[in-house]
């Protein structure tokens, strides 16, 4: 069984830990839609190179990430799409290039959420990410060295979740209105989230 899955939800919802957790239980891609721009970033499209709006500062346009997206799904036997579409007209794009089995909905409370991100800090020499209530360091040293990246103060957060459900309601919509999405209560343990993940993508693919 190779699904195609599209895992949608929040910033700080869990997708990314769940995702590779999908990938290597159901051996499929874990398509990203940053990562797949970072690996096409030179790839010609009629709108210019996801480079050439990268090195920019800009945001990439719908039309280049579309194609970036396609080229990732085409290669891949089974995956499970994480980060896009993230509007509804990514949403009846993808649904023209691709036939998906089963879209999860990582469902957490905006106040949750917030809660999530406004606790993570950032090691400086290693890059590993802690929390200080969920997954304190061990080791006071590296307790010590922490740090909060800028974009997870309580303003910016806020404000990217804003902006989140402003571009995302209308895609969970839809696919509620196709019958394909499945809520999953995002607010559990990282490993009841992932039971009932797995449970529904064996039933449903």
């Amino acid at each position: 069984m190779n699904p195609n899955i599209l895992i949608l939800g929040a910033p700080g919802a869990g997708k990314g830990t769940q995702s590779a957790r999908i990938a290597d239980e159901f051996d499929v891609e874990h398509v990203t839609t940053g990562d797949a721009l970072r690996a096409n970033k030179h790839m010609e499209t009629e709108h210019g190179t996801p480079a050439s709006f990268m090195d920019a500062g800009e945001l990439v346009p719908d039309p280049v990430v579309n194609e970036i997206v396609n080229a990732a799904l085409s290669d891949a036997d089974g995956y499970v799409l994480d980060g896009y579409p993230r509007n509804l007209s990514q949403a009846e794009y993808l649904d023209d290039i691709t036939d998906l089995d089963v879209v999860l909905y990582l469902d957490v409370d905006e106040e949750e959420l917030v809660h999530r991100l406004t606790g993570r800090r950032l090691d400086p020499e290693t890059g590993d990410i802690y929390h200080v209530e969920y997954n304190p360091p061990e080791d006071e040293a590296v307790e010590a060295r922490l740090e909060q990246r800028d974009d997870d103060n309580e303003e910016t957060v806020r404000e990217r979740l804003r902006v989140y459900r402003e571009n995302t309601e209308p895609v969970i919509e839809h696919y509620d209105e196709t019958g394909e999405l499945v809520r999953i209560d995002g607010e559990q343990t990282p490993d009841e989230v992932w039971e009932d993940i797995r449970t529904t993508v064996e039933n449903e693919a």
